[in-house]
């Protein structure tokens, strides 16, 4: 009985010491089971920071934000897959080197310069408040759902007002997201009622779905740059210096850097490399919006943008465009945000996508 036990204890001993060892050698070379990864798209709500954040496969892909004192609703900051920022800091978190023209544009956002007259594109707390009845504002009115899953939406109902607290559009908007290991893709589908009157909708240059990118997706340039807006304001975008300026425009048309700005296009990239990574994202029209191809506003300077509600003011020759809506009435809007990390985008991968795109919605 005696020795029943003397050996009973030995192997038991044994057992702890080889599972002891086992473990530690797990840690040290990483076999250890794991928490599973986090798969598809989670939303959270930050309410005192107004803002809902999105998680792609467990990562922050962006952030919708909704400030009462930036003028509009907007996404920010934009990541891609492989973590890079790729939305401009200022002027919330200026970065070193950045530039820091135009404080209206701010990350991803969809708004219009010309809409009863009221210039929704250009306002921000730049704009002096003896001047503020010529802009218009957006925001939040409520928040209709934001569905977790392998495709999270998230759907706003918004206000696009005068500078008086008067609803000249009431908007619903989804945001629809998906991504996987080396991509990220937001559909942005916006609907726009004329709910307390007509409304007109003027061929403007200044819009429509829009990011400003950080300085590593500009394009080099040694010039200083001065541009005016309909109201004749000007704005100097100063030459800076160019080390890790990387940014290269293409069009569905075949189109290379600043010949693409003008120009209508199914859709528009920008890549570049940032953190020694290649990065490309892309803008994606569709065939059922109005002013299909939509033309590209697309600056060197880190204004990337594609606008289906100008025209004329795009190019001379065009007849000049206005989209009216009788009270009641509504416009709707589809575009497409996809960026991969990695590679280069190539062409016929972005016309593969149009085409998922384009049979959507």
């Amino acid at each position: 009985m005696k020795v029943t036990t003397k050996k009973s204890n030995i192997r038991g001993l044994l057992v702890s010491f080889f599972v002891a060892k086992a473990l530690i050698l797990g840690t040290t070379i990483g076999i250890v089971a794991q928490a599973p990864v986090e798969k598809g798209v989670r939303f959270e709500k930050v309410n005192d920071q107004n803002k809902v954040d999105v998680f792609i496969n467990g990562s922050l892909f962006t952030s919708y934000r909704y400030p009462a004192d930036l003028e509009k609703p907007f996404l920010y900051p934009v990541y891609a897959p492989n973590g890079s920022v790729i939305t401009r800091g200022y002027p919330i978190e200026p970065r070193k080197g950045e530039r820091i023209d135009h404080p209206h544009q701010i990350g991803l956002w969809f708004n219009h310069g010309s809409i009863n007259g009221l210039d929704f594109w250009n306002n921000s707390s730049a704009i002096p408040a003896d001047r503020k009845d010529s802009y218009g504002h957006i925001t939040v009115q409520k928040f209709v759902r934001a569905d977790n899953g392998k495709k999270g939406v998230l759907e706003v109902v918004c206000e696009w007002k005068d500078n008086k607290g008067n609803t000249i559009l009431l908007e619903n908007v989804q945001y629809i997201f998906t991504g996987d290991a080396a991509s990220s893709t937001m559909d942005h589908i916006s609907t726009l009622t004329a709910v307390n009157g007509p409304v007109t909708i003027a061929d403007n240059k200044e819009g429509l779905f829009a990011i400003r990118v950080d300085r590593a997706f500009e394009m080099p340039s040694n010039e200083s740059l001065v541009f005016t807006d309909d109201k004749g304001n000007p704005t100097t975008v100063k030459a800076t210096d160019n080390t890790g300026v990387t940014g290269m425009y293409t069009s569905s048309q075949g189109l290379k850097g600043d010949a693409v700005w003008g120009t209508r296009n199914n859709w528009v990239l920008l890549s570049g490399n940032r953190d020694n990574t290649v990065v490309t994202f892309g803008i994606f029209d569709h065939p059922a919006n109005p002013g299909y191809p939509a033309y590209a506003h697309a600056r060197g300077y880190g204004l990337f943008s594609v606008n289906n509600l100008g025209q004329n003011s795009y190019d001379p020759k065009q007849e000049k465009m206005e989209w009216k809506l009788a009270k009641g009435e509504s416009l709707t809007l589809r575009h497409r945000f996809y960026v991969k990390s990695g590679t280069e985008m190539t062409a016929k991968e972005a016309n593969k996508v149009f085409k998922k795109f384009s049979k959507m919605y």
